[in-house]
């Protein structure tokens, strides 16, 4: 009995010595990974933060459980000849059971705890005035309305946001669920029909950053993605007003504020957003995606008037083999007059004969 005794305590040290070390590893190794992209909003700090402590309290829990789980099966595994043979009787230990129920209750309620001080803390505004952008989603595009000079709303189909400005975003959805999500930003949250969701949060840092769908809305659900532009106050304004000025239709987007020169239809294929290069095959854009039509066939014969219609209302007529609900709707909103016609110029050339 002491021998055996004996052999358990020095598996037991064993395992504490060899669990402590990879915990040590594991945490080292998911402290050093670099899992999101760059912090480009005041939340993103404190919610990298919390991922990090996860991490710390997880590893170590996982390790625990993978050292006693293989011990386990090395230590009682079936020898020669006890195939027919019962284990002993065991008796529950009941001090035992309150510990492992115990500990990770008071784990679960430390972490939701500091989970809830996290999340009261970055929904908390900012000092000074917050400025709104209302977000629509829909099948399968974003659209981002400010508030102009006049108190109308202007439109892009492209989020532009002043760096170190407190902003506030109502998520709206016009049809299916969506998840409106910048990874820089680290927030998300659903777009439901018939409610309007919001978070907030304060841009820190300039650049372009991705904006996805993070909730399968359909077949376009992987094509649903635009650029959220972070620029200075002084380039922010311009944009804004420059818009207004524009009336309602919102430009493509495919360049930057800076960019005055009207965009051909080549390049409106390939940059608006979303693009139509991510869904359909056009061989002289080097397209191939298979989302929507092959343009090269489902064009052939078609003019003007059929294109341009077909850009503003894809819904009016669907390609055999097609469903309806797959292109964005909002073309004819979000794109210029002449953006729109450039590209259907564009079209009937490369795609019609």
């Amino acid at each position: 009995m002491r021998d055996e005794q004996g052999i358990s305590r020095k598996h037991f040290g064993r395992m504490v010595v060899i669990g402590a070390i990879a915990s040590a590893l594991g945490i080292a190794l998911g402290l050093l990974i670099e899992w999101f992209p760059t912090q480009g909003s005041d939340v993103a700090a404190p919610i990298d933060t919390f991922w990090d402590i996860l991490v710390i309290v997880s590893v170590p829990i996982f390790v625990l459980v993978m050292t006693i789980v293989l011990y386990s099966v090395w230590r009682f595994r079936m020898r020669p000849g006890e195939e027919l043979s019962d284990g002993p009787p065991i008796h529950g230990n009941t001090r035992l059971e309150v510990i492992w129920t115990a500990i990770p209750a008071i784990i679960l309620v430390g972490l939701c705890s500091y989970a809830y001080v996290v999340l009261r803390d970055i929904e908390t505004a900012d000092a000074g005035e917050q400025m709104k952008v209302r977000v629509v989603g829909e099948q399968f595009t974003w659209t981002f309305y400010y508030e102009g000079q006049d108190g109308k709303e202007v439109v892009s189909n492209q989020l532009y946001l002043p760096k170190g400005q407190d902003t506030r975003f109502a998520v709206q959805s016009k049809d299916v669920l969506h998840d409106f999500w910048v990874p820089a930003f680290r927030q998300k949250i659903d777009a439901v029909p018939g409610i309007t969701t919001s978070f907030r949060l304060t841009p820190i840092k300039e650049g372009v950053f991705p904006v996805l769908c993070a909730e399968l809305c359909g077949l376009g659900h992987s094509v649903m993605r635009q650029s959220a532009h972070v620029v200075p106050r002084a380039e922010f304004d311009k944009w804004l007003a420059d818009k207004q000025a524009g009336g309602q239709a919102g430009g493509s987007g495919a360049g930057s504020t800076a960019d005055t020169e009207p965009k051909d239809g080549k390049a409106l294929f390939n940059e608006v957003e979303p693009k139509c290069a991510s869904c359909h095959t056009l061989s002289d854009a080097g397209s191939d995606a298979t989302i929507g039509p092959n343009l090269d066939e489902s064009l052939k014969g078609k003019d003007a008037a059929y294109i341009e219609k077909s850009i503003k209302d894809p819904e009016a007529e669907i390609a055999d083999g097609f469903q309806g609900g797959i292109m964005p709707p909002n073309y004819g909103q979000t794109l210029k007059p002449e953006e729109i016609k450039a590209l259907t110029d564009y079209l009937v050339e490369v795609a019609t004969k």
